[in-house]
């Protein structure tokens, strides 16, 4: 039987007792208005009569006229109708009698007085007989109340031990099944999958208990399965990101916080009970470093944080994560290909940043010592190569020149590595004005073109017309333009040709360097601009210092542009930059 069922015929028993003694209730209280109405209706309207009659004698003398004779002929047909008691009749009819003779003319006035007094007898005979029937009424209404409150008492006791049992035994029915089925879940919690529950009966908790058996003995196999040793091994892993000393923040694919360690929540400010499974993008709002942390669309990028009462810098690095599919059948894990949520890692590299900063304040110090004696040496070449010193032999003289280069090239590198402490340092200043492309183009080519001409390489030059100002550092930028020039010219063949252009694309001037040298092969075209990079050579062409393309990049950057080259082996290298133009 289904608990619907049972629950049905337990509520329609309770239906059926209260329905019982309710009509109980209703059949006494009907017996009983029943006997009050008989009381009412019959003997007190007989009083009422009598009383009008009397009234009436008493109210007129003798002989009595015509309309009192009516009036009491009229009352006296009702009593007729209403005889109800024993001797009432009678009664009635001595009544007739005496009324008879009292309204006759022909009997005297005596016998009229004396009827009239047999008239009044038989009156109050007719009271005491309906006064004596409302009291023995009354006594039996009473007697009536009495049995059908003793009978009300019984069936209401009866109804009570009924509902007493039913309310003592019924909820059992369900709450003690219910109570098995917390035991074993509670059995569950403690991971004692090998419990089975019983019901007899075919009922809804018989098959819940059958259900639940199943998921016991799933849950059993799964303990022992390779499931089980996976989630040994994520919480291993949880425990590990714990444990690690960089911020570590996972999020799902619906953008909630799947896992979070303490140096993330330090960093934040916030506790794990405040992140843990809520929507990231409901705490951005309220937490910057959240927001820019989400901000940042790079895999690898650089943060500046104020952290443990100084400033510390960390390497933001954002991961998607690839969760392992379980094939129940085959109990194999695969890796899905759909990406189920990202992961942020805020790595601190405080102490090589650190470590940067000494290297670059060593370099400056360093560079900038080293620009004296370069330049005592390049004032003592220029002594030797004056005639009126005296004269050198074709020996001294092409010594000097080999230590001349070389001094160049020394002040050259030096200058590079003073630049570049500025960039790293963040004291690079830059002086802004408004600038004329053609002109910046033609001091850069004006700087090298001897250079040019004693190779006999022709420097072409396209330059469109009309072209926006740029609001730049005229001195970075024509140093960026004389290094891709002086980088051309060494890479490039004696009687070749390098093409400078200078154009309107879009909103920005665009400023190019084209050879037709060997080129640059492809996978070292990504690390150019990188620092201390060098393309390996043959050894035909003297390599710089590996900075230049490093600072020409930090300086159009500072200035809002972007740096680029294309190139092919075989058909030469091309070196750009964008700036943007000013309008007006």
């Amino acid at each position: 039987m289904k608990i619907k069922t049972k629950l049905r015929l337990g509520f329609g028993f309770l239906f059926l007792v209260v329905l019982f003694f309710g009509a109980i209730s209703l059949y006494y209280m009907n017996k009983i208005s029943r006997s009050s109405k008989v009381i009412l209706k019959d003997n007190y309207k007989s009083l009422r009569l009598t009383g009008s009659m009397r009234a009436i004698l008493d109210d007129h003398v003798l002989p009595l006229t015509f309309e009192p004779v009516s009036k009491f002929s009229a009352l006296l047909k009702q009593e007729r109708q209403n005889i109800t008691e024993p001797g009432e009749r009678r009664a009635v009819e001595l009544v007739e009698q005496a009324f008879s003779q009292l309204s006759n003319p022909a009997f005297s006035m005596s016998e009229k007085q004396q009827a009239l007094r047999l008239l009044r007898q038989q009156l109050r005979q007719i009271d005491q007989l309906n006064m004596a029937a409302i009291s023995s009424k009354n006594d039996a209404a009473l007697q009536g109340v009495e049995q059908a409150a003793a009978y009300l008492i019984f069936a209401a006791s009866i109804c009570f031990l009924l509902l007493f049992s039913f309310m003592v035994n019924f909820p059992g029915f369900v709450a003690d099944p219910l109570k098995e089925f917390s035991e074993a879940i509670k059995g569950i919690s403690r991971q004692n999958y090998k419990q089975q529950l019983q019901f007899n009966g075919t009922d809804e908790f018989a098959e819940l208990a059958k259900e639940f058996n199943t998921m016991a003995k799933a849950l059993n196999r799964w303990e022992n399965s390779n499931l089980a040793k996976l989630q040994s091994e994520k919480l291993r892993i949880e425990a590990i990101i714990e444990q690690m000393n960089d911020a570590i923040i996972g999020l799902d694919e619906q953008k909630s916080i799947l896992f979070i360690n303490r140096v993330a929540c330090g960093l934040l400010n916030m506790t794990q009970a405040e992140l843990l499974g809520k929507d990231i993008t409901s705490l951005v709002a309220r937490n910057d470093l959240l927001k820019t942390i989400l901000q940042k669309e790079g895999l690898q990028e650089q943060l500046t944080i104020y952290a443990d009462d100084k400033t510390s810098y960390f390497q933001l690095e954002r991961q998607v994560i690839q969760v392992p599919s379980y094939d129940p059948e085959s109990e194999e894990l695969s890796v899905s290909s759909k990406p189920a949520g990202e992961v942020y890692v805020l790595r601190n590299i405080t102490p090589f940043k650190e470590l940067d900063q000494a290297k670059t304040n060593f370099i400056a110090t360093v560079s900038h010592e080293l620009k004296t004696p370069i330049a005592s040496i390049k004032m003592s070449l220029k002594i030797l190569e004056d005639e009126r010193v005296g004269l050198m032999n074709p020996e001294q003289r092409e010594m000097v020149q080999y230590i001349a280069d070389d001094c160049g090239r020394l002040l050259k590198i030096t200058s590079e590595l003073l630049d570049l402490a500025q960039v790293e340092t963040g004291n690079l200043q830059l002086n802004f004005i408004k600038a004329d492309p053609s002109k910046i183009t033609h001091y850069a080519v004006g700087s090298l073109r001897m250079q040019a001409e004693q190779r006999q390489i022709k420097l072409e030059m396209r330059i469109d017309e009309d072209l926006p100002v740029v609001s730049v550092d005229l001195e970075k930028t024509a140093w960026v333009l004389v290094n891709f020039l002086s980088n051309a010219l060494r890479y490039s063949a004696d009687r070749s040709k390098l093409i400078i252009q200078v154009r309107n694309v879009a909103s920005d001037v665009e400023f190019s360097v084209r050879d037709f040298g060997q080129g640059i092969p492809e996978q070292y075209q990504e690390r150019l601009f990188e620092r201390y990079f060098q393309v390996p050579t043959d050894g035909k062409n003297k390599s710089g210092s590996g900075l230049g393309l490093a600072i020409s990049k930090d300086f159009i950057e500072a200035q809002g542009g972007r740096i680029w080259v294309e190139s092919s082996i075989g058909e030469g290298s091309k070196f750009c930059f964008r700036l943007p133009a000013v309008n007006g």
